[in-house]
């Protein structure tokens, strides 16, 4: 008997309204990207497994999915390495590729690769599936997409202003209102680790702060105490968990905790610098504020980083977020290649405006008008006018069977269809069309021109 067909968990098919929703978000945040300079390229799904390993910290290499090399993989490992079942080991001999995890080091590997053909400062968009072996849960899948954009080759601060436009500027756009953009800069976060004597715990203090909305305060402390950090440590870092105030009051407090470390005072200048450029420019409908907790355990970001929460009230992850990379492309071997980038998450997106209704109504695949097929030669006078609307950019159909009406009535009715169209013998010899609105009920006859206004 046969097996009852499934897809992996955390993976979905998608409806043609779906793809149409998803094809809505995906125009909007294209069409702002090239008007901000970006330019569009295309990574590999695929890469070799040294291109990814070693770049997200040992949180995110455990979540790369690989990929088993082809033939009979277990060739060249040795009886010992299977007898001991080391699988990382083994791991290295049995895969040499992987699905990549996100798309800014495949970009890095870009630069590297090509950076003979490019013009410098580069800015790029790139909208692409991404894989992660993460726990499927709301709005976080094992394959989904990311949208993301970067510049390379520039230090400029002024870059890091222009995301935040761009963020507030897409999201506008889509009409969801109201997001948080929230920000902070890797430096303060060494000066911190600096100023409570934990530098050598840098890593592991960022990844358990980044926590604090997960697993609250005592979670944070819990884990900061299993990573090897003091109590004394941890209780210098007691304001952090409750960081409130405005942003001029928050750049105070962090200049004063600060004080003591070179490190920390130059993040607090270039966070001063971005949110004083945003408030002079002004942001159309975003929040921008300083979340000193927020770290993205991501070992690459040295500068600023960026988060996006979904407006207050809505229970979703972060749906984008970015930073600076000073030494991204350092580890393929390109020195001062400074970059920054941000990214968009377009699946949790996509589940905000649902829940929000902020989908256009016009956003479908559907076609505007069914033509209800009477035979041959009604069909052929039929085809003949749909290629007319079809020139105007009016999606129609024709029925392929000359099925009973109420049938092809109740595939209209079922897809969605606003119109039907009827061609018999007497509109065929008058050279003209029956229309009837399938909500309404009204229906009148009009000629070709009068057709493609109404359904225009």
């Amino acid at each position: 008997m046969a097996s009852k067909p499934s897809i992996p968990k955390g993976t979905r098919d998608f409806s043609s309204t779906e793809v149409a929703k998803r094809n809505y978000i995906f125009s909007i945040i294209k069409s702002n990207f090239e008007q901000f300079g970006f330019q569009p390229i295309e990574t590999p799904s695929f890469e070799n497994s040294d291109t990814l390993m070693g770049k997200y910290g040992e949180e995110g290499d455990r979540l790369i999915f690989k990929i088993l090399n082809s033939g009979d993989y277990l060739d060249k490992v040795s009886d010992e390495d299977l007898t001991a079942k080391n699988s990382r080991k083994i791991t290295t001999q049995i895969s040499e590729k992987a699905l990549r995890y996100d798309l800014t080091v495949p970009f890095a590997r870009y630069v590297v690769q090509h950076q003979n053909e490019l013009e410098f400062p580069f800015k790029r968009y790139q909208i692409q599936p991404v894989w992660r072996a993460d726990r499927p849960q709301k709005g976080r899948f094992r394959e989904f997409f990311q949208c993301d954009a970067d510049v390379v080759g520039s230090n400029s601060l002024w870059q890091e202003v222009e995301f935040v436009q761009l963020y507030d500027t897409i999201f506008t756009a889509l009409g969801l209102k109201g997001v948080h953009i929230k920000i902070n800069n890797r430096k303060i976060l060494s000066g911190i680790a600096e100023v409570i004597g934990a530098s050598d715990k840098l890593i592991d203090f960022t990844v358990a702060l980044d926590k604090l909305d997960k697993i609250g305060e005592d979670g944070v402390k819990k884990e900061m105490l299993e990573k090897g950090i003091s109590e004394a440590a941890i209780e210098k870092v007691q304001p952090l968990f409750n960081f409130t105030g405005t942003i001029p009051e928050k750049i105070e407090k962090l200049a004063t905790l600060l004080a003591s470390s070179n490190e920390g005072l130059k993040g607090v200048e270039e966070l001063k610098f971005i949110c004083n450029a945003c408030n002079e420019l002004g942001l159309k409908s975003a929040n921008l504020d300083i979340d000193v907790t927020l770290a993205r355990g991501l070992n690459y970001y040295t500068g600023a980083i960026y988060e996006v929460g979904a407006p207050t009230g809505i229970a979703m992850g972060s749906i984008g977020g970015g930073g600076r990379y000073d030494d991204l492309t350092g580890i393929f071997g390109l020195k001062n290649m400074s970059g920054v980038g941000i990214s968009f998450g377009l699946d949790r997106i996509y589940l905000v405006l649902e829940e929000l209704g902020l989908f256009p109504e016009t956003v479908t695949t559907t076609s505007k008008a069914l033509f209800i097929n009477f035979g041959e030669a009604e069909t052929l006078f039929s085809l003949k006018a749909i290629s007319q609307l079809r020139q105007n950019n009016i999606k129609v159909e024709m029925y392929p069977d000359a099925a009973k009406m109420a049938k092809q009535f109740q595939f209209a009715e079922k897809k969605g269809i606003q119109f039907a169209v009827l061609v018999g013998e007497e509109e065929i010899k008058q050279n003209q069309y029956k229309i009837k609105n399938l909500i309404s009920g009204a229906q009148e006859t009009v000629s070709l021109d009068q057709l493609i206004e109404k359904l225009k």
